[in-house]
């Protein structure tokens, strides 16, 4: 182990973003010299342009339909008006709260904040760009999370916006095209249309959201046409044009598309440009992502790097836990790495989906007998309201042990729900367990625990 006296600092952090700000905070509760580097604000994509603003704009969307299903219940909304500077001005108002609990936290922790962009000399020397300066730690961290990509090769991508910019619009659009079909796609277009913009999702693939249970797929997309969102499977941009009255897209089939704006949502990249790994000796994927072992050590001992920047799975909780497994591993003389199984995830699309555990697809590739259980109603307040949409519950269960392997959830508090059915399946738990569990009434979450019969039982000969 490298000799921290001879060091300014034991940790070196680069980027303030969930993952370096825990561990730098960690790191420092333990009476350690950090320093934690950032060029930007502090808090990172889910503070500044992600997570949490997002989340924010999904919020204020769903008042939309809060006030035409209140009809029905007996209110009257007359005159109701949106404005759209005023969500977008409040919502930046608690990014920068936010920013300032996270400075606040690091500050009381005892880590010092920099403000400059870092660019690695050698193994253990950071060059602080602009100050004119350099600093040593016997240890660095790398957390400088991805970027939007918006490297498409074609005339007029630069009249384009990438989800960075969505936060900071002036106005609502008339006219919206989105690009993509994962996450950012599906909620972004889904934020636009309940706002009122007329929205349009073009995608390459052949189903939005790759990688999740088919049949939630569709029952997502299925609920996001039926609120006017026009999704186009199988296409791509060849052109963008300015035009007198906005943007004219031009798609490879041939297709003309009128927008007031088009939003890449194709994918980020992690944000290794200019770093000087090659200085350090730190070695990156063909993707350039850094490559780590599953103790976020890098191809340097002593530089390891955690979030996003690594490639591994994109979601804010599993940076924040990396980065406090890093810390665990080096300072706290307990190697430690996360578990990446049994995670759940939500798309905050409209309507929303929650996913834990296997998918369908992939549990008939893994086992021989399979019991799927589905429910798919009219929850309770759609029925006054006149709103026509079901919600999908789906347990993928392994006939032959009762496991539960996996949870989907399509319609209201799909996340909500999908967070407490991961504590049950990362604790092994069966249908007989759900059976067992008295329903709370009347509840959408009471139908878990009320399926009876399974809907498919799938049962298949071993390869021989």
């Amino acid at each position: 182990m490298a000799d921290k006296s001879a060091y300014d600092y034991d940790l070196a952090v680069i980027g303030a973003g969930s993952a370096g700000v825990r561990a730098a905070r960690r790191a420092a509760e333990l009476g350690k010299r950090v320093a934690i580097i950032e060029e930007d604000r502090v808090g990172g994509t889910c503070v500044l342009r992600g997570c949490v603003p997002k989340k924010l704009f999904v919020h204020g969307s769903h008042y939309a339909e809060a006030f035409e299903d209140a009809v029905g219940f007996g209110w009257r909304v007359d005159g109701l008006h949106f404005d759209w500077a005023t969500l977008a001005t409040n919502i930046q108002g608690d990014v920068a709260w936010l920013s300032s609990v996270y400075i606040r936290n690091l500050e009381k922790a005892g880590a010092e904040i920099i403000h400059s962009r870092a660019v690695l000399r050698d193994s253990h020397t950071v060059t602080l760009v602009g100050e004119n300066r350099d600093i040593t730690a016997a240890f660095i961290l790398i957390a400088t999370g991805g970027k939007p990509r918006r490297d498409l090769p074609i005339p007029g991508i630069e009249l384009a916006i990438t989800s960075n910019e969505f936060f900071h619009l002036p106005r609502l659009p008339k006219r919206t095209l989105v690009v993509g079909g994962g996450y950012i796609a599906v909620e972004i277009g889904s934020v636009f249309a309940a706002l009122g913009s007329d929205t349009t999702i073009i995608h390459r693939g052949s189903e939005i959201l790759r990688g999740f249970d088919g049949e939630a797929r569709q029952a997502l997309h299925s609920g996001m046409e039926r609120r006017g969102v026009t999704i186009s499977l199988g296409e791509e941009l060849s052109e963008i044009r300015k035009q007198a009255d906005g943007l004219l897209v031009v798609t490879k089939s041939g297709a003309e598309i009128a927008a007031d704006i088009v939003l890449l949502a194709i994918g980020r990249t992690p944000n290794t440009g200019g770093l000087g790994l090659e200085a350090a000796g730190v070695k990156v994927d063909r993707w350039g992502a850094i490559t780590v072992d599953r103790f976020s050590q890098t191809s340097v001992p002593n530089i390891y790097a955690v979030g996003d920047v690594t490639n591994r799975l994109q979601f804010t909780p599993i940076a924040i836990r990396e980065g406090a497994a890093f810390v665990e591993t080096v300072f706290g003389g307990n190697p430690t790495a996360v578990d990446y199984d049994t995670i759940p995830v939500a798309v905050f699309g409209t309507p929303e989906l929650g996913s834990v555990g296997m998918t369908e697809e992939a549990a008939r590739k893994q086992f021989l007998s399979l019991d799927i259980y589905r429910a798919n109603f009219k929850p309770l307040p759609n029925r006054v309201a006149g709103r026509d949409e079901r919600m999908l519950i789906k347990l993928i269960v392994d006939a032959d042990t009762d496991r539960v392997l996996g949870c989907h959830l399509v319609g209201p508090t799909a996340s909500e729900l999908v967070q407490l059915m991961a504590v049950a399946i990362r604790m092994g738990a069966t249908k007989a367990d759900l059976d067992a569990t008295t329903a709370l009434h009347p509840t959408l979450a009471e139908e878990i625990v009320t399926l009876g019969r399974p809907a498919e039982r799938i049962r298949r000969e071993a390869a021989e």
